[in-house]
């Protein structure tokens, strides 16, 4: 069974030109999606925005942006990331992303943060708001019917009725339901405060080798896809690597050295029982060498082959998004 790729993207550029460039990088390599990150502090465009601005110019790379819940309204983010899955027929994702930080707070000045534990019951119930909007219109709601003048069957839009801690919604979404029903849910994870709240369809982790690999897919529910994290400082020379790499710290494992020896890792890893690798450039020149030389080199050792699905949730294998009002109707 081959693996999935994927790249993190991150950059404070303004400049459209510069984010078209790297995704299209992705979408030449076939890679099976790209991630945006964001952050309210953060010096940079929206990542949602930056990836409605790059879906119409790509054809198949899935397009993940981070979207924090914490001060944001998860009506908003479902029509923004219910747009995005539109424009980029079926390709869209959502990294869940929650804030702690008092300076991000103040940028918006809603409330003082919350704790741990309630930033992720509010993250799951944005999560379960967000679901419900997303199946809000079935399928076939819009019916355009000239003759008699509807549009819509108001009978396949549906109040979603969520009356929460967090969160009062009544519905339906303003934006018909997404092409995948429900674009793929993601979000990175280091214990299982995440994966025992949320409901997300991949997790990103970050192990410092295959023995953890193994420990988190062990941990995490079956059903679930997990990608881990690494972050490649890559040179055709692996001394040059290592002096851009530096003291560099992160999260997740840091690897210096030639495309050749990071297919080594990979294949390494793969027993864990991953199901991809989530990549994060060390360095601006970093993309280029992962889609030109790293990505040939694990085609050619089958560790790695691009898929011809269509969608995101179809590339990723997950299963056909059922619209929960749709089947309670019919039951």
């Amino acid at each position: 069974m081959t693996l999935r790729i994927a790249v993190a993207l991150e950059d404070a550029s303004f400049a459209a030109a510069d984010w078209i460039d790297a995704v299209r990088q992705a979408d030449r390599a076939r890679l099976d999606f790209v991630t945006f990150d964001d952050r309210f502090g953060r010096q940079g465009p929206d990542a949602v925005l930056v990836a409605a601005r790059v879906a119409p110019l790509t054809r198949h790379v899935g397009l993940i942006p981070v979207a924090t819940t914490t001060h944001t309204e998860p009506f908003h983010l479902s029509t923004s990331l219910a747009t995005l899955d539109h424009v980029s027929r079926g390709r869209a994702g959502w990294q869940v992303r929650v804030s702690a930080d008092p300076a991000e707070a103040a940028l918006l000045g809603r409330r003082e943060p919350l704790g741990a534990d309630e930033l992720l019951a509010e993250a799951a119930d944005a999560v379960e708001v967000v679901r419900r909007l997303w199946d809000s219109w079935e399928d076939d709601a819009i019916i355009k019917d000239v003759a008699t003048g509807r549009f819509i069957d108001r009978d396949k839009l549906h109040y979603i009725d969520f009356d929460g801690t967090y969160f009062s919604v009544k519905g339906p979404s303003i934006v018909p339901r997404p092409p995948q029903g429900q674009p793929v849910v993601a979000a990175l994870t280091h214990g299982p405060q995440a994966w025992e709240r949320l409901d997300v369809d991949v997790y990103f982790v970050t192990p410092a080798d295959v023995s953890s690999a193994a420990g988190f897919v062990r941990r995490i529910p079956a059903g679930k896809l997990v990608f881990a994290d690494i972050v490649a400082f890559l040179d055709a020379d692996q001394e040059a690597a290592i002096r851009r790499r530096g003291a560099t710290t992160s999260d997740a494992a840091v690897f210096a050295g030639t495309p050749a020896e990071l297919a080594d890792l990979i294949a390494g890893w793969q027993p864990a029982g991953i199901a991809g690798i989530r990549l994060r450039p060390g360095g601006p020149g970093d993309l280029a060498t992962i889609t030109a030389d790293l990505v040939p080199e694990l085609r050619r050792r089958g560790l790695f082959e691009p898929s011809t699905a269509t969608t995101l949730r179809e590339r990723l294998g997950l299963p056909a998004a059922v619209n929960r009002y749709q089947e309670a109707a019919r039951a």
